[in-house]
């Protein structure tokens, strides 16, 4: 196996893990540094090397700089020199990097985060269901659909289809840290929000009218469910706005999703415009049965 079908492995059975990793190509290398430009790794941020950057003085400055662009997402420019100074310095496009040993050489290489499609577990067999399934992988969600008796041919967008809502079938195979919406309007509601509870989410809603989930809420604090995670359940689910079909159902709570993934507060966004433009006030909206 040469040295990029080791790269191209590693990242593939990486992706298909769902695990974050960084590219690392050489750019530049001074003898007698061992690497040579085009070289490549993937590297994880537990220390997985596979692919070749060169010898282990470079990889100390290599690891803080995948540990940092996976944190961030930002890819970096770094220079691993023998005559830089201390452990790092921003000198504005690059980081420098003093070299680990003593064996001398220089590298500059790109460290490029490759981090997993953000996932959006939609469960329910509903029109909005369906919708969420086809519109969110354009958002950059990989989509699970959850629903009792699914046919995966009805959802050819989403990466599983489970034609089962029993947790004890579900949960074990959907990793943690998950976005999860309920839109099962009024098909095994409980049994859906049971499961979501379960599912470790970074957040639930529920497509549902307030006075409704306000009532299912608390048949599921009876039934024993904890009372604080239930209270979480983002209930009506998306941003108020006039939408009436399926398919406005589903752009309005994957809109708030996907504010919610990026860290942001239910505010107006900027504007083509500039970022002090400020948006017209929304029409008041009705509350149909799905909280919009």
């Amino acid at each position: 196996m040469t040295q990029i079908d080791t790269v191209l492995d590693a990242a593939h059975r990486l992706q298909q893990a769902g695990t974050p990793y960084a590219l690392v190509s050489v750019i530049k290398a001074l003898a007698p540094a061992s690497a040579h430009p085009g070289d490549k790794a993937v590297v994880t941020a537990d220390g997985a090397f596979h692919g070749w950057i060169g010898g282990g003085c470079a990889q100390p400055a290599v690891m803080r700089t995948v540990r940092q662009v996976l944190a961030d997402g930002h890819a970096r420019l770094i220079r691993i020199a023998p005559t830089a100074e201390g452990e790092e310095k921003d000198l504005g496009d690059v980081l420098e990097f003093g070299m680990a040993c003593h064996s001398g050489g220089t590298l500059e290489l790109f460290v490029d985060p490759v981090l997993p499609l953000a996932r959006l577990v939609v469960i329910g067999a509903s029109p909005v269901a369906a919708s969420l399934a086809q519109l969110a992988p354009r958002v950059g969600f990989a989509v699970t659909l959850v629903a009792q008796d699914a046919d995966a041919g009805a959802y050819p967008d989403a990466r599983q289809v489970f034609a089962t809502d029993d947790p004890a079938m579900v949960t074990p195979q959907i990793a943690p840290g998950a976005w999860v919406v309920v839109a099962t309007q009024g098909r095994r509601d409980l049994q859906a929000l049971r499961l979501a509870l379960g599912l470790a989410a970074r957040q639930v809603s529920f497509v549902a009218s307030a006075k409704k989930a306000q009532v299912l809420k608390a048949s599921l604090v009876a039934a024993g469910e904890q009372a604080d995670a239930v209270e979480a359940i983002v209930a009506p689910a998306g941003y108020p706005m006039p939408a009436t079909t399926p398919e406005e159902i589903a752009l309005s709570v994957l809109a708030a999703v996907v504010s919610h993934r990026h860290g942001a507060e239910a505010k107006p966004a900027a504007s083509c415009c500039g970022p002090s433009a400020e948006l017209p006030p929304l029409p008041a909206v009705k509350s149909s049965c799905c909280g919009h």
